[in-house]
């Protein structure tokens, strides 16, 4: 299963370390990363791999968002599942 991670805010130094060392904590691998920079903001989108995760699904949400929360983020996760629901015609 997969889940696909958002972040966007200022850019700073170490948001990818922060959000990849998150998912590792976890044993969430990532498949595939896009970031860039838009003038100031920083966007990355990740689409992880969930299938060995450690802790329920939702309790990692959790912690992914304390990270935006300690960075000055905003940073979503959601399951694929959810994600094709919402981008299906």
């Amino acid at each position: 299963m997969k889940a696909i991670i958002s972040v966007v805010g200022k850019d700073t130094v170490g948001i990818l370390a922060a959000v990849s060392a998150k998912c590792a904590d976890y044993n969430v691998n990532i498949n595939d990363v896009n970031q860039t920079i838009i003038d100031e903001y920083f966007t990355m989108y990740m689409i992880v791999n969930i299938d060995s995760i450690t802790i329920p699904f939702t309790s990692f949400i959790d912690e992914i968002q304390n990270v935006g929360k300690e960075k000055n983020l905003k940073i979503q996760c959601m399951h694929e599942d959810i994600f094709n629901s919402m981008h299906k015609i």
